[in-house]
């Protein structure tokens, strides 16, 4: 999956595959998530906010079904 770094805190790098809509998510800490389902407008909703973690927190944290990846 093609991986954007991104400037936050927490996340450091966000992946999306729009023909399965799965998102990937890579934290500071170096564990990677894929969120399974998520619709290509929560995505560019994650990559146009200010704040990354409070988007991630606030739409798709324990709102997808997902699996740690790495």
């Amino acid at each position: 999956m093609n991986m954007v770094l991104v400037h936050s805190s927490n996340i450091r790098a966000v992946g999306y595959e729009p023909e399965n809509r799965t998102l990937e998510v890579e934290f500071r800490t170096g564990t990677v998530y894929q969120y399974l389902g998520v619709p290509e407008t929560v995505h560019q909703g994650l990559m146009w906010a200010t704040s990354k973690g409070a988007y991630f927190h606030d739409h798709i944290k324990d709102r997808y079904t997902y699996r740690q990846v790495r």
